[in-house]
C-alpha cells in the first residue's frame, strides 16, 4: 500500500489535540478523498504524511519509507499540494518550475521534458512565460499543481487542489487527477462533494481530529439514498422546532433560514403528510414543501455536526 496511517496523533503543546489516533489505509492507484470541516485535522494529517509536521505519535509509511526515520525518501515519493500554495511571485512560471525540479535532482534534457510536460498537462501554456505575481489565483493553483507533479512522484497529497478555479478550469483539473489516479496514489481534500462524487473512489471523513468515516463511495451513496429529507418553509420561524423533532421516524432538524428548515428521518416515513398536518394541528402557516434527494453533504452533515 502506498499510504498507510496508525493511530496517528498530533497533540500542541496547548493541550489540543488536533488529530487523535486516526488509521487508514490508501492502496496504488486509489482517489481518496479526505474530507472534514474547517479545523477538523485534515491539513494536519497530511503536512504529517508529507513529512513536513512531526506526529506527537502513531506512525506514517509512504511508499513504504516512515515519515520519522526515511523524511527525504518520503518527500521525494511524495507531489505535495499544500492548502495555502506557496510561490515565489517574483519568479517566471518556467523559472519556478525549473528551480522546484532541480530540488529533486532533475537536471537537463531531463528536466525541461518534465516542466514542458506537465505545463500541458495542467494547462499552463499560455502563461508559461509570465511572472507568477501577475497570475490569477486559479492559474497560481496550477503552477502548484505543476510542481506536484513534476518529478513524477508516485504518491499525490493534494490540499484542497481546486480552491480558486472557475468553472471551465475546474473540469480541465478534474481531468489531470483523474488521469493521474491512473498510475498513483491520490490522496485529496477538498469541501466540495460534486469533486468527490466526480473523482473518487473512496472517502474518509474526520471531525474534530477523529475519524468517523472510512468507506467506498458507493457505500456513502446507499447511506445517502437510505434517508429521506424535505425543507419544509412556514410564514414565521417556528417558536419551538422540537416539535418537528417529534414528527415519528424525524432523525434531524436544521434551521436554515426565516421561517425554513431541513427535516431528515427515516426512509420510508410519510415526513410530508406529517409535516401538513403539524401545520394544521398548531396554526402554523405552510408556505413551501419540497423533498430533496438522498445527498453525500447530507451524510457529511450528520457525521461532522
Amino acid at each position: 500500500m502506498s499510504i498507510r496511517v496508525e493511530q496517528l496523533t498530533k497533540q500542541y503543546e496547548s493541550g489540543q489535540k488536533a488529530v487523535n489516533q486516526i488509521s487508514f489505509t490508501v492502496e496504488p492507484g486509489q482517489i481518496v478523498g479526505f474530507l472534514g470541516p474547517n479545523g477538523a485535522g485534515k491539513s494536519t494529517t497530511m503536512k504529517m504524511a508529507t513529512g513536513y509536521l512531526p506526529p506527537t505519535g502513531g506512525t506514517v509509511i509512504v511508499n513504504g519509507y516512515d515519515v520519522r526515520t526515511a523524511p527525504m525518501d518520503v518527500r521525494r515519493s511524495v507531489g505535495y499540494l499544500p492548502e495555502h500554495n506557496p510561490l515565489y511571485l517574483d519568479l517566471y512560471v518556467k523559472e519556478y518550475l525549473r528551480f522546484a525540479g532541480s530540488l529533486h535532482g532533475l537536471s537537463g534534457v531531463d528536466l525541461s521534458r518534465s516542466i514542458a510536460d506537465v505545463i500541458e498537462r495542467v494547462g499552463l501554456g499560455l502563461e508559461q512565460h509570465k511572472r507568477i505575481g501577475q497570475l490569477s489565483k486559479g492559474y497560481r493553483q496550477r503552477v502548484g499543481l505543476a510542481q506536484a507533479l513534476l518529478h513524477n512522484p508516485p504518491v499525490l497529497i493534494l490540499d484542497e487542489p481546486t480552491t480558486g478555479l472557475d468553472p471551465n478550469q475546474l473540469t480541465e483539473i478534474r481531468q489531470v487527477i483523474r488521469e493521474a489516479g491512473r498510475n498513483k496514489t491520490v490522496l485529496f481534500s477538498t469541501h466540495i462533494m460534486q469533486e468527490v462524487e466526480a473523482l473518487c473512489d473512496r472517502v474518509i471523513i474526520i471531525n474534530r481530529g477523529q475519524l468517523v468515516a472510512d468507506s467506498p463511495l458507493v457505500e456513502l451513496r446507499a447511506q445517502a439514498d437510505g434517508a429521506l429529507t424535505v425543507v419544509a418553509e412556514f410564514e414565521s420561524n417556528l417558536a419551538d422546532a422540537q416539535s418537528l423533532e417529534t414528527l415519528p421516524g424525524v432523525q434531524s432538524v436544521e434551521h436554515l433560514a426565516w421561517g425554513q428548515y431541513r427535516i431528515t428521518a427515516e426512509a420510508g416515513t410519510n415526513l410530508r403528510a406529517a409535516i401538513f398536518r403539524l401545520a394544521a394541528d398548531t396554526g402554523l402557516t405552510l408556505v413551501g414543501l419540497r423533498q430533496q434527494e438522498g445527498s453525500l453533504e447530507g451524510i457529511f452533515r450528520e457525521l461532522t455536526k
